[in-house]
Formats: structure tokens, C-alpha cells, sequence
């Protein structure tokens, strides 16, 4: 009997962030490390990658940003319950405070989601192949109802479920970090009936032995991977990877 086919898909985030880590994600997208990358609409080198993804034909979804930067959407032009009072996101845990308060108010991330959506459409000509969070804000309660519904108004089908079993067990993690990711896994799986009901689907959870990215296979031993980490990336980077023909337009 055949044995079932299974197709690893390994997703690069923060693809916009600016220039040097966007040339280094197209790197690895040419090296066939990388089979797709999450755009930040927000960032500022969000139209050169853009570029970079069109030329290189890369598959992009839209990384949906609600906590760092500055928005796209209205609530650049007056007071909104997203942004601090510089004008700026509230940052990675200043908006999960404020939505566990009560503070943020859900309309107004729909409008600054759709606004993302749109800007994404200016910028790439289409409509993303799937859309996540930046730092797992679509998970938030509350924030992946909204989440759920925008996507299905637009017909984006997949999403990412940032759920790590195993994660609480992993020592050589600090105890932020380890919280963070134990709470963004509980947010994940409270996220699953919206999701489901709103038609989203995603990559389905697996036990790893540590956390390295979402819907990210260990390929080895979480020791040697962590040793690796350590020791830098040049001893595992092919000769051949880096290529002119990543460089931007400008």
C-alpha cells in the first residue's frame, strides 16, 4: 500500500519588517527552505517585498498586525481604542492587556483587519493565500470571533492554530516566554469553534518535544536543535543560497 503523501508547509513571518530579514526569508524560499511567508501590510519595507514576492513568485498570506506599528486602516485618523496615545499599536502584551480588560473595541478591529486585507489586495494584486496574526493576536478572545468573520466575508480559508502541546514542560525555556506560549495555546484552542464554524481551517496540532514555530516539524532532537541555535546559522547554510537575484529594486 502507498504510503499518504504529507506536504510540510514552513511559513517565514514578519515578511515587510525591512529589508535585511526580508532578503534572508527570499534566501531560504530559493534554498526550499521556506514554502510561503505572512506579509506585515504595516511594515516598512512592506512594498519592496511585495515586489519581492510577486517576482519570485512566492505564496503570501497576510500577516494581520493589531500590535506594533501604526495602522492602515481608520483609526489613523482619530482616537481608537487600538492605539496608544503616540498613535501606535499598544505592542505584543499592551493589547493583550487591554483586550483581557475589556478595553479594545471590537468593530474597530474589524475596520483595521479589513483595512489590512484591502492594503494587502493594493499591494499584491490578489487576495492572500491564508491569513494569521502577528504575535497570535487572532487567537485573542474576543479579537478571533471578528477574525473569523472577516475572513469568511472574504473568502480566506486557512489560518494558523498556534497550539504546541508540550510546551509547559519545556525547561530550558524562561518562565515568560513559557507562560506566554502556555497562554497563546489556550487562546488557540478556545479559537477552534470559531474558526471551525466560520469555515477556516488549518494546519492540525502535533505534539512536539519543543516550541519552535507553529505548525514547525522537528527534524531532530530538541537538544541538537537548540545547540544549533546557539552555535549560529553558518554551518548549516549551503554555499549556494545566497543569490543576486534576491536584492530589491531599491
Amino acid at each position: 500500500m502507498a504510503r499518504p503523501r504529507v506536504r510540510l508547509v514552513v511559513t517565514a513571518d514578519d515578511f515587510g519588517y525591512c529589508p535585511r530579514r526580508d532578503e534572508g526569508i527570499v534566501e531560504a524560499f530559493l534554498a526550499g527552505a521556506v514554502t510561503s511567508v505572512s506579509l506585515l501590510v504595516n511594515g516598512a519595507a512592506a512594498e519592496s517585498a511585495a515586489e519581492l514576492a510577486r517576482r519570485h513568485r512566492i505564496p503570501t498570506g497576510l500577516h494581520a498586525n493589531l500590535s506594533e506599528g501604526r495602522p492602515v486602516g481608520p483609526a489613523r485618523h482619530g482616537a481608537s481604542s487600538l492605539l496608544g496615545p503616540e498613535g501606535f499599536f499598544l505592542g505584543k502584551m499592551g493589547f493583550r492587556e487591554a483586550v483581557a480588560a475589556g478595553e479594545v473595541v471590537l468593530p474597530q478591529v474589524r475596520g483595521e483587519l479589513e483595512a489590512q486585507l484591502s492594503r494587502f489586495r493594493e499591494l499584491l494584486g490578489r487576495d492572500p493565500t491564508h491569513v494569521d496574526g502577528h504575535q497570535h493576536v487572532h487567537v485573542l478572545p474576543g479579537v478571533c470571533q471578528v477574525f473569523a468573520e472577516a475572513l469568511q466575508a472574504c473568502g480566506v480559508r486557512f489560518t494558523r492554530l498556534p497550539m504546541e502541546r508540550g510546551v509547559g514542560g519545556c525547561a530550558w525555556l524562561e518562565a515568560p516566554a513559557r507562560a506566554f506560549a502556555c497562554a497563546v495555546e489556550q487562546d488557540a484552542r478556545a479559537a477552534m469553534g470559531p474558526f471551525a464554524r466560520h469555515g477556516l481551517r488549518s494546519v492540525p496540532p502535533t505534539a512536539y518535544p519543543c516550541p519552535l514555530r507553529p505548525a514547525a516539524v522537528p527534524l531532530m532532537p530538541w537538544h541538537l536543535q537548540v545547540d544549533r541555535c546557539l552555535r549560529g546559522p553558518e554551518h548549516l547554510r549551503p554555499a549556494h543560497v545566497r543569490s543576486p537575484r534576491v536584492r530589491g529594486t531599491g
